[in-house]
């Protein structure tokens, strides 16, 4: 039995109504979905990401990757691109004093994904929240996406409390110490959860 069968057995035991929608889901299918680069490369595109709809950011992102092909996406090729040319790519003023403002912290010695890696979820969300522009939701999504880490919940995340709304049948989306207390049922597999949560969101209603 691998890891995930581990994880799912262990949540459908504890919580019958994510059980119920395991069944329907089908297998977990996160590994496929496990984003590659540096930590500039992710939390870059995690700037791009936040607030804007899948659509529009998968466009702004493809631009900026396109802008940097040739010279690669350093912390160097970021602070010498004029904000005109990252304006015109499609950021806001706000989102490229974040972008350059994660660019100077890289230079100055952000941890790496290597260095991350040792770390507990905690250590790195203390560490990472010093960025301007980076908030815990944008480094829960870096655990769960970049660094597979297997007990993330992200409260705040609207597609999540959407989903606890659905499968748990509630009047109104749940508040931030509902998510908690169910999610204390899913340890230490609140990742998978998550996901599962996520994919409720592509059934109709």
């Amino acid at each position: 039995m691998n890891d995930y069968e581990i994880a799912i057995k262990t949540l459908k035991l504890a919580d019958s109504k994510l059980g119920a929608l395991i069944d329907r889901v089908g297998d977990c299918r996160l590994s496929q979905v496990q984003q590659p680069g540096d930590l500039l490369y992710s939390l870059a595109r995690s700037i791009v990401y936040q607030q804007l709809s899948t659509k529009s950011a998968t466009a702004i992102h493809t631009r900026f990757l396109e802008f940097y092909h040739d010279q690669g996406i350093t912390p160097e090729a970021i602070l010498a691109t004029p904000d005109e040319s990252l304006r015109a790519i499609g950021f806001s003023r706000q989102k490229i004093a974040y972008l350059k403002d994660l660019a100077q912290n890289i230079q100055t010695g952000l941890p790496t994904l290597e260095v991350l890696e040792t770390l507990e979820d905690e250590e790195i969300i203390q560490t990472l929240t010093k960025v301007k522009g980076i908030g815990r939701w944008t480094v829960q999504m870096l655990l769960i996406f970049r660094l597979h880490r297997w007990d993330v919940l992200p409260v705040d995340d609207l597609g999540i409390r959407s989903g606890i709304r659905r499968v748990y049948d509630l009047a109104e989306l749940p508040t931030k110490k509902q998510v908690l207390a169910l999610g204390k049922v899913w340890q230490p597999y609140c990742t998978i959860a998550s996901w599962y949560l996520w994919r409720s969101l592509d059934f109709p209603d």
